[in-house]
């Protein structure tokens, strides 16, 4: 195993895993086992080929997995004693403001719109990597990118409380531009 060339891998894939779950230590998990399932199938990997794919694939796989026994388990009860957190609890600075906002709306994404979404802009991987990762045509990762992009717009404009914002009444919005 080439191991400088897995660790090149690492930065990208705790990026993407960050933006995929939400959750720091959730997302840390994730590239964890996405590392450990990439050691133990090392021999399904084709010399040759893309390796960050391979693990991005190998990522998306296992998210999947765990999402679908997410569901099948019942959710278990956790309650937070707000009293005893309260000198642990701090306001994020005004300037982080947009970029909860912004982790917030791409949390209320559909999955299969936001894992698109993040592995093209995020990652930036060409539409045919994502397909390949994911399984789909490549004109569904278009699609989807479409109308993630376009929900993502929606809900940034929306604002926290749902409605438009005064700000993005009276200026006009930036014309997106295709990047692949």
């Amino acid at each position: 195993m080439d191991e400088p060339t897995l660790q090149a891998q690492i930065p990208g894939l705790r990026r993407y895993a960050r933006a995929l779950v939400g959750d720091p230590w959730a997302a840390d998990d994730l590239v964890q086992d996405t590392l450990e399932r990439a050691c133990s199938r090392w021999h399904l990997w084709r010399a040759g080929t893309d390796l960050r794919a391979w693990l991005f694939t190998v990522m998306h796989n296992l998210h999947a997995n765990q999402v679908r026994s997410a569901r099948l388990r019942p959710a278990a009860s956790h309650q937070l004693d707000l009293e005893a957190a309260a000198p642990e609890l701090v306001a994020p600075d005004a300037g982080m403001e947009s970029a909860l906002d912004l982790q917030r709306c791409l949390m209320r994404l559909p999955e299969e719109q936001r894992v698109v979404l993040l592995l093209v802009t995020l990652e930036d991987l060409s539409y045919a990597a994502v397909a390949r990762i994911l399984n789909i045509p490549t004109g569904t990762v278009m699609s989807r990118l479409s109308r993630a992009r376009a929900r993502l717009r929606e809900l940034m404009d929306a604002g926290p409380a749902g409605e438009a914002s005064a700000s993005s009444s009276t200026q006009p919005r930036p014309a997106l531009r295709r990047m692949k």
